[in-house]
């Protein structure tokens, strides 16, 4: 029986590592289209409420779009960085843009609609219609 070793190639090693990091991170890659930011959505008696984890993103840019109840949350943002020095001028431009669609059910009430912007997170708040609310509560009896 031999023994082969195996050592990967240092550039795959680095990827793997990366991949690994990313991962642990609140934004996900999607394959160079930028990051886009995670979502929590959670429920109360009277409203959903979607919370989008966006740090170092401004709330002017965001766009908040309703179409055919299709929420649709976006951002773009565009830097230019440049740096000179005696010998080289340095340029690099940075596009960061995601977009995020949700399917709204037909017990949201589309004119309530409000969204918030605090300490890094947006916060979409879904009111339900009022005949969405009843709550059916009873008993059932088995035959």
């Amino acid at each position: 029986m031999n023994i082969i070793r195996f050592n990967p190639h240092p550039v795959q090693f680095l990827n793997e590592l990366m991949e690994d990091f990313d991962r642990g991170l609140s934004f996900r890659s999607t394959e160079g289209k930028g990051m886009i930011p995670a979502v929590n959505i959670r429920e109360s008696e009277d409203s959903f409420i979607l919370d989008m984890a966006s740090p170092g993103i401004k709330k002017e840019d965001f766009k908040i779009n309703l179409d055919n109840n299709v929420l649709t949350i976006s951002s773009e943002k565009n830097e230019n960085r440049e740096e000179a020095n005696e010998r080289y001028t340095r340029r690099e431009f940075e596009l960061n843009a995601f977009s995020r669609s949700f399917t709204l059910p037909k017990t949201i009430d589309l004119d309530k609609i409000k969204a918030d912007y605090n300490q890094g997170v947006l916060s979409v708040t879904l009111p339900k219609r009022e005949d969405a609310k009843v709550a059916i509560n009873r008993e059932i009896a088995i035959a």
